[in-house]
């Protein structure tokens, strides 16, 4: 188990600007790994209403429960590895695991972990590399019926983050974007499926 503070900026970008930086820093397709984000809250997104997310992320066969909470600067990270029986469970809705991120959705969040159930699933592949003082991430995700790109850098600092990123778009001739991290952009897309009509132009 771990808790550690995540201070990084995102931007989404167009399948043209991904591969534009994909050869700006020569990665290779073979040089991207497959992770798999499962997401859950309450029937009621008590846990989004409290600013906070969480997943199981599966990478490399490990299976590893994160709840992610706003901080003073950035979002602190609890993490938690899962037993193969803990995972089933967990996704099956029959049993929350014991640990730091159970404690800290009950008395940081208030939340009955009973209550949490799965919601879906998000596919990315993912390649990172030190870049600076920090480091770069750039992904290719997948969920629902929706694919979408994005460079992420996490760094030491609010500042020093948004600088890199900001010099490396400027650099690349890429506009800054709103970016909503990857569970909010699936919640939304969850939304307009199950509400068409109000999301219709």
């Amino acid at each position: 188990m771990s808790r550690e503070t995540e201070i990084e900026k995102k931007n989404l970008l167009t399948k043209e600007e991904f591969k534009r930086l994909c050869r700006r820093f020569n990665v290779n397709e073979d040089q991207f790994t497959r992770q798999a984000n499962t997401y859950f809250d309450t029937e009621q997104g008590a846990v989004r209403t409290e600013g906070a997310a969480l997943r199981i992320r599966e990478k490399n066969k490990d299976m590893v429960l994160t709840l992610k909470q706003p901080a003073e600067e950035g979002l602190l990270e609890t993490n938690q590895t899962l037993s193969p029986d803990e995972t089933e469970a967990v996704m099956a809705g029959r049993l929350f695991p014991e640990g730091e991120v159970k404690q800290a959705l009950t008395e940081s969040l208030h939340i009955d972990p009973e209550h949490i159930e799965q919601l879906g699933t998000l596919e990315t592949m993912r390649t990172e590399f030190p870049f600076k003082t920090g480091i770069l991430f750039l992904d290719h995700s997948t969920y629902l019926d929706v694919e979408d790109f994005e460079i992420e850098i996490e760094g030491p600092s609010e500042k020093e983050v948004e600088i890199l990123l900001y010099d490396l778009l400027k650099e690349q001739n890429i506009p800054e974007r709103r970016t909503p991290n990857k569970i909010k952009r699936f919640f939304q897309r969850k939304q307009e499926l199950n509400d068409p009509d109000e999301h219709r132009s």
